[in-house]
């Protein structure tokens, strides 16, 4: 049978139950879009800008659990998407994005000239430090392989986005389909951990006093939640998620410690820094996480390292992070091993009762909302940021952005269960969640959609307001308007005496008035600029079943508390635990309110 190339990309993309491909129209990627617009059981849905149709592939996967998919025309096109790129490479998201390129009679080749084709680009050279596969289609009999290639490769191993370059005038081209030549992957080596590793962890699990879980990013990739949350229940150990997975486990299940890392919740961080015993599973424990020096990180804890990439597990000796164990292994197989070796443990299994009363104290002690924070008139954002939790149904898809409003939430959100909580959490790009919240309605359209941005990051994607408008798209997107870049300024008071240079308005920044802003491009506003207004509020936006801009105004002078400082790991030294339970060397972290 005789197919145009472009007709085969896009039923390839519809048998990989891809229902929806964002994209930018442009000269070398019509083609593409029109087949797509074409094949049946697939749809493109038009973004303001590729930056945000690059994001919005990412968010689909997060929400859909399959391959995120954007294209792009060749030159500023796909170059526009670089950011959006990185952000799932850096998370290990797995998405194709299929990028159009000049012709193939109009490209430089060998000449040493910087471009022939109007709106040329070497585009592989770019892309290939943030993709981990990219390549350009230069022989159409190959499309087949090379697209198998790329879908294998996003989601083996450790996931992550692909890239596919297709000039234009090979879209145009028909190929036999029949004789079309297949990708053959190598076998899959992985096995299950072995059983003197998981002996020798069990052993460990029966002497600790203090174990803790870390969850991470990889369980998800996984699709290892429930066993991960199995295996803790099983044990009675604490656990402690990172950002990626805070929705893993419900807040009002007694296990659940709280966030921890330079922006963690006081009661997580002194759990993970009391701990005599951490078993880490898909979570890379960055900077963000162990907290600076990283030798620091849990030093009286013997610490058991799951990740499927090995480079990641290598790291460790050179941050200065002493591990007792590191297997390279997928999160699934690894917690489905360590559920079948804790039956070993039977009446001998450890009673943590005494720890988790311990972590229940702290918390207790160091609330994220003392009854201060709701006694205040101005809007709180750690109250502001609990309530709407409350208000959150089990099926929403909260989807957050960067700077204060995600350090914010991820202290004060109590995350039900059915909840998921995305956000790209180690390229951290402004502007995010909104073509996340757009992808998150197409890709879970029973879903309640919610979209917690500041007022900075909502001017890096504030076009795609349009494309909320156009789809009526019932996302309730609220606006934490702070005039200027809270977190910078948090910074800047660290470092730079409080002079909010590029930060605030009177550093450099505008001033804006979203509301007029929201109604110029449609949508139905609210104001929030109090706590006596949160519950009412709320109440409003979140019964409408059309997009909602709800602008939320928090005083400046709001910051993250408690949040580590660089390089004081260690100064308060208050434990919590008798002298009998702690190791010598044992310390609180410093966290300051």
């Amino acid at each position: 049978m005789q197919m145009k190339l472009s007709d085969y990309i896009a039923d390839f993309l519809s048998r990989q139950k891809i229902k929806h491909v964002f994209v930018v129209s442009g000269g070398a990627a019509l083609s593409l879009i029109d087949s797509i617009s074409r094949a049946t059981n697939i749809d493109f849905v038009c973004t303001q800008h590729e930056q945000s149709g690059a994001m919005a592939a990412d968010a689909y996967s997060r929400v859909s659990h399959n391959i995120g998919a954007a294209v792009a025309t060749s030159g500023p096109g796909v170059t526009n998407m670089l950011t959006g790129i990185a952000c799932s490479y850096y998370d290990s998201i797995p998405c194709i994005f299929i990028a159009g390129q000049v012709a193939t009679f109009r490209q430089k080749g060998k000449l040493p000239v910087r471009q022939v084709g109007f709106q040329e680009t070497d585009t592989i050279d770019i892309f290939k430090k943030v993709t981990k596969y990219c390549a350009e289609v230069s022989n159409p009999t190959l499309i087949r392989l090379e697209l198998e290639k790329c879908v294998y490769l996003a989601k083996s191993g450790r996931p992550g986005p692909v890239l596919l370059s297709v000039p234009d005038d090979l879209q145009r081209v028909d190929v036999d389909v029949a004789s079309l030549p297949r990708f053959v992957p190598d076998p899959d080596d992985q096995q299950m951990t072995d059983q003197l590793s998981l002996k020798k962890i069990v052993g460990l699990i029966r002497r600790a006093s203090r174990p803790v879980f870390i969850f991470g990013n990889g369980i998800r990739l996984a699709n290892a939640g429930a066993v991960a949350v199995a295996v803790a229940e099983k044990l009675g150990i604490p656990v402690a998620p990172t950002w990626a997975v805070l929705d893993i486990i419900d807040a009002k299940n007694e296990l659940a410690t709280g966030t921890f890392g330079t922006h963690g919740t006081r009661h997580g961080n002194f759990a993970v820094q009391n701990a005599d015993l951490l078993i880490s599973v898909g979570a890379r424990l960055d900077s963000k996480a162990t907290g600076s020096p990283a030798s620091t990180f849990a030093r009286a804890a013997k610490k058991v390292v799951v990740d499927i990439d090995r480079a990641e597990l290598d790291k460790f000796s050179h941050l200065g992070i002493c591990t007792e164990m590191v297997i390279q292994q997928d999160a699934l197989k690894f917690l489905e091993g360590l559920y079948a070796a804790i039956g070993v443990l039977k009446s001998r299994r450890p009673d943590f009762g005494s720890w988790r009363e311990q972590i229940a104290n702290w918390r207790h002690r160091y609330p994220i909302c003392p009854d201060s924070y709701y006694r205040e008139q101005d809007t709180n954002p750690y109250v502001f940021i609990k309530r709407l939790s409350h208000r959150c149904n089990s099926n929403s898809v909260v989807c957050v952005d960067t700077g204060c409003s995600v350090a914010w939430l991820m202290q004060a959100f109590e995350v039900k269960e059915g909840q998921r909580v995305i956000h790209d959490c180690n390229n951290t790009a402004m502007g995010w969640s909104i073509p996340a919240a757009i992808a998150s309605c197409f890709a879970s359209p029973s879903s309640e959609v919610v979209c917690v941005i500041g007022d900075g990051s909502l001017m890096m994607t504030i076009h795609e307001l349009a494309t909320i408008a156009k789809h009526d798209l019932p996302i309730k997107i609220l606006v934490i308007d702070n005039a200027g870049h809270s977190m910078i300024r948090q910074t800047q008071d660290q470092w730079f005496d409080s002079d909010y240079f590029a930060s605030s308005p009177e550093g450099g920044l505008p001033q804006l008035d979203f509301i007029t802003i929201g109604k110029a491009f449609g949508l139905r506003t609210e104001t929030i600029s109090n706590n006596c207004d949160i519950d009412d509020s709320l109440r409003s936006v979140f019964s409408s079943k059309a997009p909602v801009l709800c602008v939320v105004k928090i005083c400046p002078e709001h910051r993250v508390l408690p949040q580590a400082k660089f390089g004081c790991p260690n100064e308060d030294q208050e434990p919590q635990l008798s002298r009998a339970e702690l190791d010598e060397n044992m310390l609180i972290p410093r966290l300051k309110r």
